[in-house]
């Protein structure tokens, strides 16, 4: 566009020039034909007529030649300070250690040289400023952090949202527990993640959360100092949820809040799944009637069967037989109901504690501890590797490892007991190893079902009961060769705290993105969206790969890509890169650009599966894509099979680069980042495509401000003005 824009403008000067040449030529020789007598006339058209050709030709040869020159001044002092305008722009904007290039004539060359050199001197400037502000915020950013470790840490479910509803905090805990509600739901729109920036009323109800607040308004007008408000909510999977809701408050009154009222920016959510509490406590409430009804009657009986075994002592020997029956069946009675709910209890007391992570060599080193000091057996550690990670309920684990030692001490004599860990895929084989005896099979059963009792230590589990909590095996084997034998016991193993769930979350050198305060300031939710500033907005940008370049002609999604962009920060953490099958062959000559094969597609949902997903995750945002008009197109060519529409508004950062840039050559990404000063890494794929666009969205923000370009119409509008927009696929 910048190209044709130029030469239009050029075209156009050169045309005025020679038109304006031609009438001024014209009228001197209208002028002086007409000044001349009839013998001159004659004489001149002798001269001229048979040199009319070469005459033409070195006028075209004068107004080509002036053309040149006209041209070269043109590039010289005009289109050299267009583009060293638009590159002024771009470092004063987006990319200070871009320098201007040397263009045009020696004067505007001489000015970009000056401007070069304010432009390091700008830079340094602006180190210093930012070195001394890295100092002043030192302090904020370490309580920050350590904020962001304790939101990180904690094992309630926390989330922290504006007036409106929008999330803007939340901790690993609760997305953890949203993602399992989530995945007991049958809803596309229940698999959404929670994230920043999203409406806390996709999953819980809104009438719950405005009644809560108004409690929390009324406490707060009565002179409450911590005002909360509790409640229990079904999720849409059916889980039990209770809510605890903590005002934020704020430092300045609200005029209709009414004198001595405390305004409130936002509010704190602690969330508890009590499903299985409630279960249990109501098994708990259920046995504990049956118990006191059912003993009470037995009672009864009892006791007027002993009163009259009393008062009556020489009553006949049949009667008396029928009365210890009644006391012998009632008894009888009361034990069964004692034992079922002894046996019940105890199945309760199994799920009572939750399989945690632990070292493995902290769980063998806690083992030692226990059975030296309880049982006076000494323990040697032959092999556990470093950095193994276990998931396990230490304290039944650790209880039948002591179990066993007193076993093998007390009915076999052995005087010395090691530990030998080792991974086994899933799994983690724990040895507990001796010299000497051997354990019979049906020796080790007979323990795995007896009630364990360790140095006084009784446990309602037996050792089979620890191992199938733990998911595990346990068996006897021998060493020939070195004369030794070893019970093995398989444990889960786990990545060291929940390393498998949070890797795609985590930055290289920070914590993941869960919190931004700032999204308190945003409570104008009433405002037309095209309306909203560029810089209020949250957008979905997305980048699709795909079998071809023509939709039209029946290429497929193989890839679907997509971040969000939240209060202006591009969140990386929140992000969607998903491969599709497409339900053809992959053509061979987009395979080396893309890196994806036959093998990586097949077995991956259908279109049809993904884009319900993915317009639940861009659903209330702004879409984004480089050359949107391309990734549009294949997703329109679905909405007839998949009844899904994206109707949500689209900016192309290749229509914006044309708008911002209006004088430069190539549009492309590579091209746009080079000139913004943004490294592209993970080109050709569909996430990484995806957040190099989002980087270069934020950087052309407050360009397009310096246009005078603020609002969503107004850049779509501008877009919408470009020559790229005409382009369809």
């Amino acid at each position: 566009m910048a190209g044709n824009s130029g030469r239009l403008k050029l075209a156009l000067t050169l045309g005025g020039l020679y038109l304006l040449l031609a009438a001024l030529f014209g009228a001197l020789a209208a002028v002086l034909w007409a000044d001349m007598q009839e013998h001159e006339r004659l004489a001149l058209l002798a001269i001229v007529m048979p040199r009319l050709e070469l005459s033409i030709l070195i006028i075209l040869l004068a107004w080509f030649f002036l053309g040149l020159i006209v041209s070269a001044v043109y590039r010289a002092y005009v289109m050299a300070p267009l583009t060293l305008r638009e590159q002024a722009l771009v470092m004063v904007s987006a990319n200070p250690g871009l320098r201007l290039q040397e263009l045009g004539a020696p004067e505007i060359r001489t000015l970009a040289q000056v401007v070069n050199s304010l432009a390091e001197q700008r830079e340094a400037l602006q180190r210093d400023v930012e070195a001394r502000v890295r100092e002043g915020r030192a302090s904020i950013e370490e309580e920050k952090n350590r904020l962001a470790a304790l939101m990180s840490e904690l094992t309630q479910s926390v989330v922290v949202c504006n007036l409106d509803g929008r999330i803007l905090l939340y901790n690993n805990r609760a997305r953890l527990q949203f993602k399992a509600l989530a995945g007991e739901s049958r809803s596309a729109q229940d698999g959404v993640l929670i994230g920043l920036g999203r409406s806390i009323f996709a999953i819980l109800d809104r009438h719950l959360i405005t009644h809560a607040l108004e409690n929390i308004q009324q406490r707060l007008a009565r002179g409450s100092q911590q005002p909360v408000a509790n409640f229990v909510t079904a999720s849409r999977a059916g889980q039990l949820i209770r809510v605890q809701m903590a005002p934020v408050l704020g430092g300045q009154r609200e005029a209709e809040a009414g004198e001595g009222a405390r305004a409130f920016a936002g509010y704190v959510l602690m969330l508890d799944n009590i499903t299985r509490n409630f279960e249990m406590e109501s098994q708990r409430d259920a046995l504990l009637q049956s118990l006191t009804e059912g003993s009470r009657a037995s009672l009864g009986n009892i006791r007027a069967a002993v009163d009259n075994l009393l008062d009556y002592p020489d009553m006949e020997a049949e009667q008396r037989d029928r009365f210890v029956g009644i006391v012998r069946d009632e008894v009888a009675a009361m034990g069964q109901r004692l034992d079922r709910t002894v046996n019940e209890f105890s199945d309760a007391l199994k799920a009572r504690w939750p399989l945690e992570d632990m070292l493995g060599e902290d769980l063998v080193a806690a083992a030692q501890r226990r059975i030296e000091g309880r049982l006076e057996l000494p323990t040697k550690v032959e092999e556990v590797p470093e950095g193994l990670w276990v998931r396990v309920d230490s304290f039944s684990l650790l209880q039948g490892l002591s179990y066993l030692a007193k076993r093998l001490r007390d009915e076999y004599d052995i005087r010395e007991l090691r530990f030998r860990m080792a991974q086994a895929g899933r799994l983690a084989q724990l040895d507990l190893i001796w010299s000497g005896a051997v354990v019979g099979s049906q020796t080790l059963l007979a323990w795995e079902i007896d009630p364990m009792n360790v140095a006084g230590e009784n446990s309602p589990l037996t050792l089979r009961e620890v191992i199938e909590r733990h998911g595990g095996e346990i068996w006897f084997e021998r060493e020939k060769a070195s004369h030794r034998a070893f019970i093995r016991i398989l444990i889960p193993s786990a990545l060291p705290q929940e390393a498998l769930d949070a890797a795609p979350l985590m930055q290289v050198d920070s914590r993941p993105e869960y919190y931004d305060f700032n999204l308190f300031r945003q409570t104008e939710e009433s405002r037309a969206l095209d309306e909203r500033l560029l810089s209020e907005l949250t957008y979905t940008v997305f980048d699709t790969e795909t079998t071809g370049l023509e939709p039209s002609a029946g290429d497929e999604i193989i890839q679907i890509g997509a971040t969000r962009i939240v209060n202006g920060r591009l969140l990386r953490s929140e992000s969607i890169d998903q491969l599709v099958d497409p339900r053809r062959p992959l053509r061979p000559e987009g395979i080396p650009i893309h890196g994806i094969t036959e093998e990586m597609v097949a077995g991956q949902p259908a279109i049809d599966k993904v884009l319900p997903l993915f317009r639940a995750f861009c659903e209330d945002t702004v879409l984004v894509a480089h050359n949107a008009a391309f990734d549009m197109r294949f997703l329109q060519l679905k909405e007839e099979a998949t009844g899904i529409r994206f109707q949500q508004p689209v900016l192309d950062t290749l229509l914006l680069s044309a708008v911002i840039h209006p004088n430069q050559e190539s549009h492309k990404l590579e091209a746009i980042c080079e000139r913004l000063g943004i490294n592209v890494i993970g080109r050709h794929t569909a996430l990484g495509d995806a957040i190099v666009t989002g980087e270069v969205f934020l950087r052309m923000i407050p360009l397009l401000e310096e246009m005078g370009i603020r609002t969503l119409r107004q850049a779509r509008e501008a877009a919408e003005r470009t020559y790229y927009a005409r382009i369809k696929y």
